[in-house]
């Protein structure tokens, strides 16, 4: 599995080159690696069949308790097939869309990565590692979703995915540490064997939202759902990957996932099945309203992921095999369904549902493909969907919750009615007098490939249901809930043939008699208008108010604002602990203070008044250089040479850097206010005061230091050095070092332009 994963990476790093070399056959070989991946997961389904778990350990950080290791069960082996198969039709399907557009290569890159991400999520057994991977699926989204990044529509469509997407998995980012706190590990497998320490906890109801807020924004399930119609705006390969296989469904696997660990509360039955079941119904009901195909199908999308999240929260084992199969089912005609609708848009050149009609005989292929993925969506036999939905009705009528029932039904009628919108309409319904902007003709074979492909295999999978329901359904039911056997062979009974029947047909109905229904119905708009999407909108222009305020605020660009700031914001957070858990008082009693050490204070805070009363840059560098130097003498006094010298070495290299830069600078002038000055003052005396106090207090506190006798034991023995100090900055803690020498250096680097600038204006003049 590790090198699969490098074979993804590796194959998108290649990317831009082969599509260059391989002109029009790029798609096809680039769909060699994950179909090579889809065949290598295919000969594991007897093994995760038969109970087996696959583990390939991966160290990352064991100091820390992560780990990158990967597993492969029948949940995750469910995915990976998804992942990967449908990644290789999209890459060939892609090609075909796109055609010769220049940007193709990093949109084949990009995809390949997106698919690398999916997997790398579905296969990790650590959380942290799985939080690594969901994220890069976001950020790949985006670049997917902004591909056209010079239309204004599809940047702000890539920016809203990752900012709700992004907040969601800050959410889910704290809901992984408090997991990792309670229960004293990040493996998936050690978390869902002992899920009652999380479930027992008093963090349990915390975990649970900030775990559902990752998800739920990630699954698009409301108030979320909105970003996923309007990542529409990315082209149709990625907007199939995206709703069939990858990034929606992340939501759904880490819900899955955590099942055994979290599920089984009343607070997890009680939130799942009713944002799933609110989902589910409004989607369906607002897919109805749409024209373009496009939409059509991302709000059916978001309908069968409440779908999804309703029955994983039923939690039942009954239940989570149902959600597998809907999940395998949605996959195979969404994706298809999505490619038929960048086919007629390809070819026809719009993908509004009023305009189009009678394209069965341009584009037969095409039309029976469409056919046979609405077909199974619609649920009818002998197709999986039939199945499938057999199992999710039985799951939601053992749940004994009416509402539940009258939502799904509702929710299968307005499918009937949307699947007769987006097959029926467009080939088979009656054209307006408008002609098409192209005229309509048949796809080539790398375009409509994919989606008969997978139209076929939602109707042959259904004559193979009980071989599926042993390989696949049922590995992956007992991953979701261990323990109990799933119900995998629900026989419909007349009346539910009947129910099915009346819902068809009023489904049907409400699709002829749609104008006058869209029209009765145009409150529908103006209630939008109130929803989530508005409130996104208008929440994003007070941040960026807010966000101008606070520069307009802070970046003054005047250095001792910002200092001021810092100081003060220092003071209160220090303060505020302190002053609550008690502040250390200096020790009383009189000064043991030679003469020596008083008179180097005295030139200390000589220096220190002359720095602020002087009106030279040199002269106030040498003083800060005095000052500098007496702390290196008092080090010296106090038996530590080794910070002494260290401590001379900077002061004087910072004085000579000081003195180069500054001295081409004119004098101090005197700018501020006489109240600017005082306030300036009080400041500058509170802040003094109150570190002096703090500081001497803290060293009077008895405590033996941990540190100082480790940097003294192993100075010599680890970094060979015999200067502590020295050793410390350079080997214990070098990394930091180095980065403020980077700080430095870029500074330095500033300072240099600054000058140039500053020298050619006065050579110009």
């Amino acid at each position: 599995m590790v090198w699969i994963l490098i074979s993804l990476v590796v194959a998108a790093l290649f990317a831009p080159l082969v599509t260059r070399l391989a002109g029009r056959s790029c798609g096809r070989v680039l769909a060699l690696v994950p179909a090579a991946a889809c065949a290598w997961f295919a000969t594991r389904i007897p093994a995760v069949a038969a109970g087996e778990r696959l583990v390939e350990p991966v160290a990352w950080a064991p100091s820390l308790g992560v780990s990158a290791d990967l597993a492969l069960d029948g949940l995750s082996l469910v995915f990976a097939l998804l992942v990967t198969g449908i990644g290789a039709l999209t890459m060939v399907y892609a090609r075909g869309y796109i055609g010769n557009d220049p940007r193709l290569g990093r949109l084949n890159a990009t995809l390949l990565v997106f698919m690398t991400a999916m997997l790398g999520l579905v296969l990790s057994d650590d959380l942290v590692t799985a939080f690594v991977f969901w994220e890069l699926t976001s950020v790949s989204s985006y670049l997917l979703v902004g591909y056209d990044h010079a239309n204004p529509k599809a940047r702000a469509a890539a920016l809203q995915a990752l900012l709700i997407t992004g907040a969601g998995g800050l959410c889910l980012l704290c809901g992984v540490i408090l997991i990792g706190s309670v229960g004293g590990t990040y493996s998936v497998a050690e978390l869902v064997a002992s899920g009652d320490v999380l479930r027992e906890s008093s963090l349990y109801l915390p975990i649970l939202l900030l775990v559902l807020g990752g998800c739920f924004t990630k699954s698009a399930q409301l108030p979320f759902h909105f970003w996923l119609p309007g990542a529409m705006a990315a082209p149709t390969p990625v907007s199939a990957y995206l709703h069939s296989a990858t990034m929606v469904k992340a939501g759904v696997y880490l819900l899955a996932r955590l099942s055994p660990a979290l599920g089984g509360t009343d607070e997890w039955l009680a939130l799942l099945v009713s944002f799933g079941a609110a989902t589910m119904v409004y989607s369906a009901v607002v897919a109805f309203f749409q024209t373009d195909m496009k939409r059509i199908l991302a709000y059916t999308s978001v309908s069968a992921l409440g779908t999804l999240v309703m029955l994983l929260g039923i939690g039942t084992a009954d239940a989570a095999a149902a959600a597998t199969a809907y999940l395998i089912v949605h996959a195979l005609y969404k994706c298809a369904l999505f490619h038929v609708a960048g086919i007629v848009d390809h070819e026809c050149g719009t993908r509004d549902v009023d305009r189009l009609g009678r394209l069965s005989r341009a584009m037969p292929i095409t039309c029976v493909a469409a056919c046979l993925a609405v077909l199974s969506m619609a649920g009818l036999p002998p197709f999986l969907g039939a199945s499938a939905k057999s199992l999710v009705g039985h799951a939601e009528h053992a749940l004994h919750m009416g509402p539940v029932e009258w939502a799904a039904m509702l929710t299968v009628l307005m499918t009937f009615a949307v699947g007769a919108l987006l097959v029926w309409r467009t080939f088979f319904g009656r054209r307006d007098g408008e002609d098409l902007p192209k005229h309509p003709h048949e796809a080539p074979i790398d375009l409509w490939f994919s989606p008969l492909l997978l139209g076929s295999l939602g109707l042959v999978l259904g004559f193979f249901w009980g071989p599926l329901a042993h390989h696949l359904l049922e590995p992956a039911a007992a991953a979701i809930a261990p323990g109990v056997a799933p119900e995998l062979h629900v026989h419909a009974t007349a009346g539910a043939y009947a129910l099915k029947a009346a819902l068809a047909a009023v489904g049907l109905a409400l699709y002829v008699k749609r104008r006058p229904v869209v029209r009765a119905l145009r409150l529908w708009s103006v209630l939008a208008w109130f929803g989530p999407e508005r409130f996104y909108d208008r929440g994003l222009v007070a941040i960026e108010w807010v966000a101008r305020a606070v520069t307009r605020r802070l970046q003054s660009g005047s250095l001792r604002t910002y200092l001021a700031i810092v100081l003060a914001s220092t003071m209160v957070l220090a303060g505020y602990p302190l002053l609550k858990n008690g502040v250390p008082l200096p020790p009383s009693g009189s000064f043991d203070i030679r003469v020596h050490e008083a008179a180097i204070v005295l030139a200390m805070v000589l220096a220190t008044v002359f720095v602020m009363a002087t009106s030279s840059r040199l002269a106030a560098i040498a003083a800060l250089g005095i000052v500098g130097a007496g702390m290196s003498v008092t080090f010296l006094f106090f038996g530590a040479p080794d910070l002494a010298k260290t401590q001379l070495a900077i002061e004087t290299l910072s004085v000579l850097l000081f003195l180069f830069i500054l001295y081409r600078l004119p004098p101090l002038r005197q700018l501020s206010t006489r109240l600017q000055v005082w306030r300036d003052v009080v400041l500058s005396i509170t802040v003094g005061g109150f570190f002096a106090l703090l500081v001497w207090g803290l060293t009077s506190v008895d405590g033996a230091s941990r540190l100082s006798p480790f940097f003294a034991e192993n100075s010599l023995a680890l970094g060979k050095g015999h200067n502590v100090v020295n050793v410390i900055l350079v080997d214990f803690r070098g990394i930091d070092t180095m980065g403020e020498i980077t700080v430095l250096a870029v500074a330095a680097l500033g300072v240099l332009g600054l000058m140039r600038v500053h020298v050619r204006e006065r050579s110009a003049s």
